[in-house]
């Protein structure tokens, strides 16, 4: 029998160990805080959240969280993520360390930056 998808975010993070629990929370905490705006959804079954379109989306694994920005904000950010796995749109957060919460901060705040950016063009376009 095929394990039920969650219809939440607080019934995605329900579903791991109190410690991973407690990592996903303060993920969720700090992209509410940086952009309070954006809307809390589930897509691809993992908690994302999207202002206008998708801004980031974090999830778990058994060794590490991922992070998944926009692929320029890893760009952007390579000199502080080369002690994490990354590839083109993600990260990877070893659960066996900290996860690094002001570079994530600034990340969102990238994304949020460039979300507005788009809007922004967009609407001189019409």
């Amino acid at each position: 029998m095929k394990a039920k998808s969650p219809s939440s975010i607080d019934e995605y993070i329900a579903g791991f160990p109190p410690a991973v629990q407690k990592s996903l929370r303060k993920l969720r905490t700090l992209v509410r805080e940086v952009a309070p705006e954006a809307e809390e959804v589930l897509k691809y079954r993992i908690p994302t959240f999207v202002l206008g379109r998708n801004l980031v989306h974090f999830t778990a694994f058994e060794r590490h969280i991922g992070f998944y920005p926009t692929p320029s904000a890893i760009e952007a950010f390579k000199t502080e993520l080369k002690d994490f796995v990354h590839a083109k749109g993600s990260v990877q957060f070893p659960l066996s360390k900290p996860i690094p919460l002001d570079l994530v901060k600034a990340m969102i705040q990238f994304c949020v930056k460039e979300v507005r950016e788009h809007a922004a063009k967009r609407t001189k376009k019409k």
